[in-house]
């Protein structure tokens, strides 16, 4: 047997970690006291958990993330009314599979984007698929799509991401395409995937911000009522942060 041909193969393969660590374990004669078969569960797992981390990396990098926010960062003090058993369920992601939404209300600079952002980091971390988009951006997009004829394939992508996650909502007014677009995009996603909204409109408020009465009670009875909703309070993180820096 050539041990020079066997790692030709594993690349060739794309079993590249494997292929290094088999290189090295022959080269430098690692793993001499592993069996066989333990030296073959090291090789594999090491290919699998490679494999995952590359993975885990791509979902984040479509994800599209204005921000790195993790789970571990997040302050529970107390004027935030932050609950850290709500946040652990959301963080199981069991929402996900029940195809609900959350909405994350609150002042500007509470950190409603970050939480919003951590909840889809950790979706990722677990192999959903995630998508980010600063609401008034993804209008401009929905619109682009429409012109170029691609609105169809967008919407379909969509529909097929676990996590939707629209960032300052509510931050410019809509006109009635954007309320279309917002109803489609909505209308697609109900029942079968999760959004996450993140405001600083409270949502009594949602049904004025929307207009247009039928359009805007058909898109709040699809988000609303299937909903876990966060309301922050406290002051701005960036101010408190800027002042401990």
């Amino acid at each position: 047997m050539n041990p020079h041909n066997t790692i030709d193969k594993m690349r060739s393969m794309r079993m590249k970690t494997m292929a290094e660590l088999y290189r090295r374990t022959i080269s430098e004669n690692l793993y001499g006291e592993l069996s066989t078969d333990e030296l073959m569960t090291t090789l594999i797992d090491a290919e699998w958990e490679e494999r995952q981390r590359r993975k885990i990396a791509n979902l984040i990098k479509r994800a599209d993330f204005k921000q790195t926010a993790t789970v571990s960062d997040i302050d529970y003090h107390p004027q935030r009314s932050l609950d850290k058993t709500t946040m652990q369920r959301l963080f199981s992601l069991s929402f996900l599979k029940n195809a609900e939404n959350v909405i994350i209300t609150g002042a500007t600079g509470v950190g409603k984007s970050y939480l919003g952002q951590a909840i889809g980091n950790q979706a990722c971390q677990m192999l959903y698929k995630v998508r980010y988009f600063i609401t008034a951006r993804y209008f401009d997009k929905a619109k682009l799509a429409q012109l170029e004829g691609t609105y169809p394939k967008l919407l379909k992508q969509l529909q097929k991401t676990d996590l939707l996650i629209l960032d300052d909502f509510g931050l410019h007014s809509m006109d009635q395409a954007a309320r279309q677009l917002l109803l489609d995009l909505i209308e697609e996603r109900c029942s079968s995937s999760s959004t996450i909204i993140c405001s600083q409109v409270p949502v009594s408020g949602w049904h004025e911000l929307i207009g247009e009465g039928t359009i805007a009670d058909a898109i709040l009875d699809r988000i609303v009522y299937s909903s876990h909703r966060i309301e922050l309070q406290g002051e701005s993180m960036r101010k408190k942060h800027g002042l401990n820096q």
